[in-house]
């Protein structure tokens, strides 16, 4: 199997990757469809303070890296909690409890407005929500269950920064610290759920565990769909997805295959050099766990292994796995934040710059760039996952010094 490399990126292209004449097909309507996203988008554009997230055009930056267009799409603002995450752990804690209030009401619809004004406090207030993060998704689930009236607990691995805890902590969760990687952090929260009776809140899936990881990427799809209508005529060619379990992969992949069809863009795969078990699964073709401490900036990706039923989506959906150093994401995010003429200036986070952080270091690497596929006619979508969720690191990191990438200007 070919790999390009050059310094600081590895590309591998997917020799599985289906045919862009192929339907999305019922095995994977089966997981994710249009009715589940339909379904998130109306209930998501209930809540108070739903707003469309920004799209912004980058052309300055898009003539420096010799493609024709270049879009971001920046979650910095959803909801207030700087991190497209807003959208999937929140709606599932509601769906969970709509379910759970239902099955004891007979039957009779519930929506979250009652649960947002307490009609049914009675209820929610006996269950327990509870997840593994590296900071944004336990922030979501932790303002859902605010916003819901649920109790809430956190769990979060060694290197989350004081800052993401104190984050998640505000909206009443109680965030426990434990040992391990993020992979072990997951294992531990499903633990604590079998011995207390609580309910996981999760982006991943393991045996016996679906329907909640579902509504977490059927909720994610209101930000794809926000794109697809702003996008509607001129479809991006490509579009940069980073990976943590796979979960925003599989529903930004499910979403542009079931609004696009052949039209779909090119999916492309970023994870870090230190956390890559998409890349390596690529290569095994099936997954693979990748075992060690995870350490990288890039912390919402700091994952090991790849949510099943997210590969079941990804692995025929990617066109391509980019595997990429730390210090582009830093320049990636110092470049937004000091953008090119013409350009406005994007507060994105580590995880947030990962998709510019692949662009950069493929940038003058002529074998790169043809195995992405990346050429001067290519439009190409970033999808700008988190603004500043640790603003403390975030300005440490842009004003530390100037983009050592040679190709972007200060």
């Amino acid at each position: 199997m070919s790999i390009q490399e050059a310094d600081g990126i590895r590309v591998h292209r997917n020799p599985r990757a289906a045919p862009s004449a192929e339907a999305y097909g019922s095995a994977r309507a089966a997981i994710l469809n249009r009715a589940g996203f339909g379904a998130a988008e109306r209930e998501i554009g209930s809540w108070p303070g739903h707003a469309e997230t920004p799209l912004h055009r980058l052309p300055g930056l898009a003539a420096q890296l010799r493609v024709a267009a270049l879009h971001y799409k920046d979650e910095g603002t959803r909801f207030g909690l700087r991190s497209f995450k807003a959208l999937g752990g929140a709606y599932a804690v509601f769906r969970l409890l709509q379910r759970t209030i239902e099955a004891r009401n007979g039957g009779r619809p519930v929506d979250s407005r009652q649960l947002i004004e307490d009609t049914w406090r009675s209820v929610s207030r006996t269950v327990t929500v509870i997840c593994a993060t590296d900071g944004n998704h336990g922030r979501s689930v932790a303002w859902g269950a605010r916003l819901f009236g649920c109790r809430c607990v956190i769990y979060v691995h060694a290197s989350v920064s004081k800052a993401r805890c104190a984050a998640i902590a505000q909206y009443g969760a109680e965030v426990i610290r434990v040992p391990g990687n993020y992979d072990e952090s997951v294992r531990h929260a499903a633990n604590e759920a079998r011995n207390h009776g609580w309910t996981v809140v999760s982006d991943t899936t393991y045996d016996g565990y679906r329907e909640i990881p579902v509504d977490v990427m059927h909720g994610y799809g209101v930000m794809s769909r926000e794109i697809v209508r702003a996008m509607a005529d001129e479809p991006p060619t490509h579009v940069f997805v980073q990976a943590g379990v796979g979960a925003l992969a599989a529903s930004v992949c499910a979403a542009f295959w079931l609004a696009w069809e052949a039209r779909r863009p090119r999916l492309v795969i970023v994870e870090p050099t230190q956390a890559d078990c998409h890349f390596q699964s690529g290569l095994a073709g099936h997954p693979v766990v990748v075992k060690g401490d995870l350490n990288t900036m890039m912390a919402g990706l700091a994952c090991g292994e790849v949510s099943p039923l997210a590969w079941e989506i990804v692995d025929a959906g990617a066109s391509t796995y980019v595997v990429v150093d730390d210090r582009f994401a830093l320049d990636a995010m110092r470049a937004l934040a000091s953008p090119a003429p013409g350009d406005p200036a994007i507060v994105a986070g580590e995880t947030g710059a990962s998709g510019l952080a692949a662009l950069l270091a493929a940038d003058g690497q002529e074998e790169i760039r043809r195995a992405l596929d990346l050429g001067p006619q290519s439009r190409v979508l970033l999808i700008g996952s988190e603004g500043a969720t640790d603003p403390e690191l975030y300005r440490r990191i842009v004003t530390s010094a100037a983009p050592t990438h040679a190709g972007v200007a200060p």
